[in-house]
């Protein structure tokens, strides 16, 4: 507060209504120290630079000088999880076989033949493997990125089959997550990512789920569009108006952690302050419909004295204990109802809750700044009992499918994502149209856009960096 003016100073303005740390004040089961942090940082009101998302110049940057030097969520420790089990990631220009070398060890080898650069795995392929063989000419590595093969070797004397290692990115692994890095000289994933957001992780446990469904859609639009359209809650009342009376969208919290990292928790089970004194406690209830819903058959009732959110939370708590076998009975009310969003810098979106245990990642198109690929991928406990699981095939979705139509999907939350997706193209058109050259941000609800805008202006004002693959090759 500016005492000398009785004015807010920026940053500090909040929506009039309950916050979101009252909300979880009131709640049975009460939210832990790691929920209920208060970390948002005011950084700034200046107009983000429009051209970042209209120019096709910027992005072919954005591959020499953030792509390059960032982790990245390439896949899930389930996508591989006997030794010469690989998964093939693409990020722009760039591809990598990631593949398990041994029961304790990943590795991230850039998809690439050392002989003439034909890709030894398709994009978008995983399966198991013995050895990596170039379709073409027959060269071959092993798992382990050692030279298997040379057809003709006594036209190559000049190649030291010793040397003829593939090269690799740096893994990391957290979470049941493989995270990859083609910076050699990059800080650390757990550095990268700082001691706050790193005991979030811890306590999410995500390690010990896997993923049931994961649906893939090009979305006709800049990747930092997509990105940034769900970063904020303060849409929700104009995009998502079947949701408000179930979602404490304007009075969100938004937090900071350190250059990498944000997230905002969104109270479900209570009503917008768009909708105050105009719904009910069981309309509430009534129409939730954020998260898997797929599994509650019966119509719960608010009874006297008793809150949407409190009846919300003890009937998830009931039904995911019967669907997993966990006890639940210690796990807070907000975690298992609300909606925390965490950003990982640079594309990937961790939605750690019970009821919606998500990860989006947002990929650009590597010949088309209008065009990125959009994925979802829904969490579930891995079997108590010990029994096999595998990672669910890709759902590809054309362009012009709704998110209702992939096998998987809950029907009211692909509604929502809809809604989302629909004003992409309508807002890379209008940006592309404006005689205005800057995108204007609000100072709190906003502040995960700067903050990854301004994570983006830091990479891009740095020298490109091109990997060297003889520097990458393991000795």
């Amino acid at each position: 507060m500016n005492f000398e003016s009785g004015k807010l100073n920026a940053g500090q303005a909040r929506h009039p209504a309950i916050s979101t740390q009252e909300i979880l004040s009131r709640d049975k089961v009460q939210a832990p120290g790691w929920y209920t942090e208060d970390a948002y940082a005011f950084l700034g009101d200046e107009e983000i630079d429009a051209t970042r998302y209209i120019s096709r110049e910027w992005q072919n940057e954005e591959f020499k000088r953030l792509w390059t030097r960032t982790w990245q969520f390439a896949c899930r420790e389930e996508h591989i999880q006997q030794v010469g089990d690989y998964h093939v990631y693409d990020i722009g220009p760039y591809s990598f076989i990631i593949t398990r070398v041994s029961e304790t060890e990943i590795r991230a080898y850039f998809n690439a033949c050392l002989h003439r650069g034909t890709k030894l795995r398709a994009s978008g392929s995983e399966g198991s493997a013995s050895e990596f063989k170039c379709s073409f000419h027959g060269w071959s590595w092993n798992v382990d990125g050692s030279s298997r093969d040379v057809p003709c070797p006594w036209d190559f004397p000049h190649v030291d089959r010793t040397k003829l290692t593939l090269p690799e990115a740096r893994v990391e692994l957290l979470g049941g997550f493989v995270w990859i890095n083609m910076d050699p000289e990059a800080a650390s994933l757990r550095d990268y990512l700082g001691p706050q957001a790193l005991a979030h992780f811890a306590r999410w446990k995500l390690e010990d789920r896997y993923v049931v469904t994961h649906v893939s859609k090009p979305l006709p639009s800049n990747w930092k569009l997509v990105l940034e359209a769900f970063a904020e809650a303060y849409h929700v009342p104009d995009t998502h108006p079947q949701v408000s009376p179930t979602n404490a969208d304007l009075n969100s919290q938004y937090d900071i952690y350190g250059e990498h990292v944000d997230r905002f928790i969104s109270p479900l089970g209570v009503v917008s302050p768009t909708k105050e004194g105009l719904v009910s406690e069981q309309e509430v209830l009534d129409q939730f419909t954020v998260g898997d819903s797929s599994i509650v058959t019966d119509k719960p009732l608010v009874g006297e004295g008793e809150s949407a959110r409190q009846v919300m939370a003890d009937l998830f708590r009931d039904m995911f204990e019967k669907a997993t076998g966990a006890d639940l009975s210690t796990v807070s009310d907000a975690e298992i109802v609300d909606c925390f969003s965490y950003t990982i810098f640079p594309n990937t979106f961790i939605l750690p809750g019970i009821s919606l245990p998500l990860v989006y990642r947002f990929r650009p198109h590597p010949n088309d700044h209008r065009t990125c690929l959009y994925e979802i991928m829904y969490l579930r406990p891995k079997p108590k009992d010990g029994s096999p699981y595998t990672a669910a095939e890709p759902v590809y979705l054309t362009a012009d499918q709704a998110f209702g139509e992939a096998e998987g999907m809950d029907k009211g939350f692909a509604l929502i994502i809809d809604q989302d997706t629909d004003n992409l193209i309508l807002q890379q058109e209008g940006l592309e149209a404006s005689a205005k050259s800057g995108v204007t941000l609000g100072n709190y609800q906003e502040i995960r856009i700067r903050h990854f805008e301004q994570a983006i202006d830091r990479y891009m004002a740095m020298d490109p960096k091109v990997p060297d693959w003889r520097a990458l090759q393991r000795r």
